[in-house]
């Protein structure tokens, strides 16, 4: 089956995205099949579907932004996860936050005000920053063909409930370099220990039981729907309960 702009728009709907909410996605394009005009096609129906709405897609530079390598373009340093967000970083009027390795890009009315505290925070996930901004916003956060392994909030929750081990006590001293070419001192510290969002699949049960994620397609793929505020209520509760609850990639005990 060859998906269109139309059919893409009408799955949208299926899901129960809200129009004129918050939407962050993390994605895989070739889970999606094939689609009419590729790539541009899904990022086309995303915009339209949230043009009253926030349109979000993570940006992330952590793989190549590093010590060795501390310079963060904002306009140009490409991003790791998935050609969806590099291409969607470029479109006109979308906004890219300024925190060196876990920024974002967004799209919407709002789109300034949500992304411009990134790079005052030296974590990646900050109580503030994008991160947070979207349990304020009782956001969503739709998965595409990736797993909730991928699912950045979830460090954020972590990070705010602060459990030990998550990251590095030393700084690294990167640079965020604007447009314009001023070049920011960004101080940060880094996830570390454990691949911990390698167990992140552990709760994947507990979270549709609970009413904070539910599922459907988008494209081809499977299309998880998380609700970010009651996603953060169950996760903290768990994490408060059992603070080693990522520390291993076992099942959950029943």
């Amino acid at each position: 089956m060859t998906h269109t702009y139309d059919s893409l728009i009408a799955q949208l709907e299926e899901l129960g995205i809200d129009r004129h909410g918050t939407l962050l996605m993390h994605s895989s394009m070739k889970s999606m099949g094939e689609v009419e005009g590729g790539a541009d096609t899904v990022l086309d129906a995303l915009s339209e579907y949230m043009k009253d709405g926030l349109l979000v897609l993570p940006t992330h530079t952590w793989s190549t932004i590093n010590k060795s390598n501390p310079l963060f373009h904002v306009e140009t340093s490409s991003c790791c996860v998935g050609i969806l967000p590099e291409l969607f970083r470029k479109r006109p009027n979308v906004v890219r936050s300024w925190h060196p390795t876990h920024s974002v890009a967004a799209l919407g009315k709002d789109a300034r005000e949500f992304t411009q505290d990134d790079h005052l925070f030296d974590t990646p996930c900050a109580r503030g920053s994008a991160w947070s901004k979207l349990l304020d916003r009782k956001a969503t956060i739709l998965l595409v063909g990736v797993d909730l392994k991928r699912n950045t909030f979830i460090h954020g929750i972590e990070e705010w409930v602060d459990i030990p081990g998550r990251m590095t006590d030393e700084h690294e001293v990167l640079y965020t370099v604007l447009p314009d070419g001023t070049k920011i001192s960004v101080p940060s510290r880094r996830h570390c220990g454990l691949s911990w969002s390698e167990h992140f699949w552990k709760v994947d049960e507990v979270l549709v039981q609970a009413g904070a994620m539910h599922k459907g397609s988008f494209g081809d793929a499977v299309a998880s729907v998380c609700n970010a505020e009651r996603t953060t209520e169950v996760l903290t509760e768990m994490l408060r309960g059992n603070p080693d609850l990522f520390s291993d990639n076992e099942p959950l005990k029943r």
